[in-house]
């Protein structure tokens, strides 16, 4: 079995990269839990299986390989911040999509996070970002996220730096919530010790607002973080942002985020992108303040604010708020008694950093 699957071929069976151990076994009943987790293991260290493997069954291989296959994404770039030590890879598909995903370094030397994409495209158009405004394209399958990891880990290696994947933050193309299926299949590999052994409270799901997900999140994976895109505690500010707002109103948002922190202990992180005479006036923050406090009282924790400097889209008619503005509103946050921390977001000389990623000007190549 070839470790890369020719683009022009969809997967006819389920891909080996998106399966956990158990779910192995729900594939092949025969196969013993052990053997699944030295089938997973090998497949995560790169490994083929088309010959033996040891300690799995001769007969438990040659199920696998008519019942499970390998497939991965193609690098199609990778561009290096002359900034930061931010990198952005575009990856294709089978089908021929672009998809983006960057490896953000962290404070402790050694370590990044992979931020990976859930959809190629995005159906909500949130009205400053890049990756709004291609529309979406499909939802990407529990394999291709995992793929995006390895891919950011192999980079790791081609650049000769010592370090490994820490984290995962579901914050690039898509809206992870709207393909929750899939990102919770995702997560599952993610975190299996077999596989790529990445710790749950180490992963942050990013949701423009999608109740019903962030309530199914906190039951199904209670370790993993909840990221809100809040941009405005006014609905009508952040309705006139962020079109989601019609259809899941702000306050409805906020009661599914309360229960979240109820059943998981986790404080949410509230991330506002700060625009130019649209979101930033001491009355936005005012708002954003009584809001925090109000979450507070309800779910026993305040919410974790990321303020986040807007990253230029060319075509958008937005512009960053002086860092004059930004301090004002920080100082605000901070009189009505809540804490805030201005959000670095790198790379963007590369088109990497929040709300850029749109894979443009990149092709897939045909198929050899």
């Amino acid at each position: 079995m070839d470790r890369v699957l020719p683009l022009a071929d969809r997967p006819s069976r389920p891909v080996l990269l998106g399966l956990s151990p158990e779910r192995l076994v729900e594939l092949l009943p025969a196969l013993d839990l052990s053997e699944a987790r030295r089938i997973v293991a090998a497949v995560h260290r790169g490994e083929r299986i088309d010959g033996p493997l040891d300690q799995v069954r001769r007969t438990s291989l040659e199920q696998l390989r008519q019942k499970a296959m390998h497939a991965d994404l193609a690098l199609l770039s990778e561009e290096r911040s002359q900034l930061d030590p931010f990198v952005k890879l575009a990856l294709g598909t089978w089908d021929a999509r672009v998809l983006e995903a960057v490896r953000i370094p962290l404070e402790r030397a050694g370590r990044y996070s992979a931020c990976i994409s859930s959809q190629v495209g995005c159906a909500l158009a949130c009205r400053f970002c890049a990756t709004g405004t291609l529309g979406l394209s499909r939802n990407l399958e529990a394999w291709e996220m995992v793929a995006q990891v390895h891919a950011l880990r192999a980079s790791i290696r081609r650049h000769e730096l010592a370090g490994r994947i820490h984290g995962v933050v579901f914050q690039g193309m898509g809206e992870p919530l709207a393909n929750l299926d899939a990102v919770l299949q995702a997560v599952e590999v993610m975190c299996e010790p077999s596989a790529l052994a990445i710790d749950a409270r180490n992963i942050t799901v990013s949701t423009s607002g999608l109740p019903t997900g962030i309530l199914r999140l906190g039951r199904e994976q209670p370790r993993v973080r909840l990221a809100l895109s809040l941009h405005a505690a006014d609905p009508a500010v952040r309705g006139s942002l962020l079109p989601i707002e019609r259809a899941h109103p702000l306050s409805s948002v906020i009661d599914a985020s309360v229960e979240h922190a109820r059943l998981t202990g986790l404080a949410p992180l509230w991330a506002i992108t700060l625009l130019r005479g649209q979101n930033d006036s001491e009355a936005d923050a005012r708002a954003l303040a009584e809001l925090a406090k109000e979450f507070r009282s309800r779910a026993g924790k305040p919410p974790r604010i990321s303020l986040i400097p807007y990253n230029h889209v060319p075509g958008l008619p937005f512009e960053r708020s002086p860092d004059s503005v930004l301090e004002d509103f920080r100082t605000a946050l901070f009189a009505s008694g809540v804490g805030c921390h201005v959000r670095y977001s790198g790379g963007a000389d590369v088109a990497a950093a929040c709300g850029q990623l749109a894979g443009q000007g990149i092709t897939v190549p045909p198929a050899e």
